[in-house]
């Protein structure tokens, strides 16, 4: 599972992309198209993608759309700095992270290594399944259901689901569930936590769950 797909029609960005991710043992595949990126995203599922926005043919918003139908495959989304709507759009559709252009590749790794940790299942005390009010929660099969009903969520939503349900009731900071989902060294901005608990409502409300999530005026978030 250290295989990465890059996404990326600049060759000059796509090979030093490539260059820094096998410095550190991934096993890296490029394509330079998101058709291309698509085949072999569906031929070999990677262990995360990393997604140019702007790409020629199948551009980033219908590249995630189409990659989220098959997979919880983590995607970090590279864009343009000036354009946060584009981050905003990527988040909403299901990437997990974003590296803004220009971009250091030493920051790109340090952000595959930080999305890959969080998408590893753990094995540790809280590997027990959590249950409330008609929530499953399973960390060990990386699993979501209500009333028996499974919610499809990505690695990101799943981990914020978890590390609300664990606790039902405490109210979560932004500030504390980037520490505790994205990880203290996360540079993002808090909007990428809001735009994840939104998606994470909808997917609730799809089996009937959507009271479970509420959201506390002016403070965060609580699994009620």
């Amino acid at each position: 599972m250290n295989r990465i797909l890059v996404v990326e029609d600049d060759p000059d960005a796509a090979r030093v992309v490539s260059a820094y991710l096998s410095r550190e043992g991934y096993e890296v595949t490029v394509a330079h198209d998101g058709a291309a990126g698509l085949h072999l995203a569906r031929q070999s599922v990677p262990a995360l993608i990393v997604l140019d926005w702007m790409l020629p043919g199948v551009g980033g918003p219908e590249f995630i759309t189409n990659v989220r139908r098959e997979s919880r495959t983590p995607i970090i989304m590279l864009t343009a700095r000036s354009e946060e709507s584009d981050r905003i759009v990527g988040l909403e559709l299901g990437a997990d992270d974003y590296v803004t252009k220009p971009f250091s590749p030493r920051e790109l790794v340090a952000r595959v290594r930080a999305v890959l940790r969080r998408s590893t299942p753990r094995d540790e005390t809280d590997s027990e399944p959590i249950e409330h009010r008609g929530l499953r929660v399973d960390t060990l099969k990386r699993q979501a259901t209500f009333a028996l009903r499974p919610v499809d969520l990505t690695t990101l939503e799943f981990n914020l689901l978890h590390t609300m349900a664990r606790v039902p009731g405490r109210v979560f900071s932004r500030n504390d569930l980037i520490d505790r989902v994205w990880g203290p060294g996360f540079s993002g901005v808090d909007r990428v936590v809001d735009v994840h608990v939104s998606n994470l409502r909808n997917k609730l409300a799809q089996v009937g769950a959507e009271e479970l999530l509420v959201t506390v005026r002016g403070f965060g978030y609580k699994v009620d």
